[in-house]
């Protein structure tokens, strides 16, 4: 799987990629991202990427022409190494917004061309003829769209095998299939009983227990009553009425 990502601030992305469990996915090669500097692609002795919009307004537009150059040169690339071209995605506030179903898409994918647009926006004709979709993480505005990128990109590395230590760790994350899209249960480690600034608090007396069926019936009904308080949107058509998730055998 292969990433291809044209940004103004590749830097941003170096550290990302050498800490955390998710670098484990890059240093093993089963996420490969390759930076792509939109200067590089520009004209003139400023490698100048943005203009005044026609029509007047305030702040300046990204050019379509140093785009479609590092577009191309990123094509020509994936073509050259038999890699399928893949789909252009754009992050703009526009876009379909960022959830486990996209992610799992991409992550089951063999990649895309990233595209993070900043200013006030990008020539419209380079988004017309060259980008397939368009990804938002919410209804805001970042300064760019490297922050999304990251964030695809680090929800993509999750779910790919041999990143993180357990492989059924994210069937249990918030809004997964295997958990019937519902958020994920509270969780707790030592000591069992700790004092906060509030008092004392104990650990659930059932996930002291050992019995593992009781275990994972108190863990559903958390996740449904979290859903219930705080997603009540996310109950419509998930499956909730299960009476117990898919990976409920598994050991602790």
């Amino acid at each position: 799987m292969r990433f291809d990502l044209i940004s103004l601030f590749p830097e941003l992305f170096e550290p990302f990629m050498r800490h955390g469990i998710t670098s484990r996915a890059y240093e093993s090669g089963a996420l490969q991202l390759r930076l792509w500097p939109l200067r590089d692609f520009a004209d003139g002795a400023y490698r100048r990427v943005d203009d005044r919009p026609f029509g007047g307004g305030p702040g300046m537009v990204m050019l379509a022409e140093p785009l479609r150059r590092c577009w191309e040169a990123i094509r020509s690339e994936r073509a050259q190494l038999g890699l399928p071209l893949g789909p252009t995605l754009l992050f703009a506030p526009q876009g379909r917004r960022l959830d486990h179903a996209l992610v799992a898409e991409q992550a089951q994918g063999s990649g895309a061309i990233l595209v993070c647009g900043r200013y006030e926006g990008i020539d419209q004709r380079f988004i017309d003829q060259c980008v397939d979709g368009q990804i938002s993480l919410g209804d805001f505005v970042l300064s760019g769209g490297e922050l999304a990128a990251l964030a695809l990109l680090d929800a993509v590395a999750r779910l790919l095998p041999g990143v993180l230590n357990d492989a059924l760790s994210h069937q249990q994350d918030s809004f997964n299939p295997a958990i019937a899209g519902l958020l994920d249960c509270p969780h707790y480690t030592r000591p069992e009983r700790w004092c906060g600034p509030q008092g004392e608090a104990d650990v659930p007396e059932v996930l002291l227990s050992g019995h593992h069926a009781r275990i994972e019936a108190w863990r559903l009904q958390q996740r449904r009553d979290a859903t219930t308080r705080l997603r009540p949107d996310l109950l419509q058509g998930s499956g909730a009425e299960a009476t117990e998730p898919k990976h409920a055998k598994s050991k602790l």
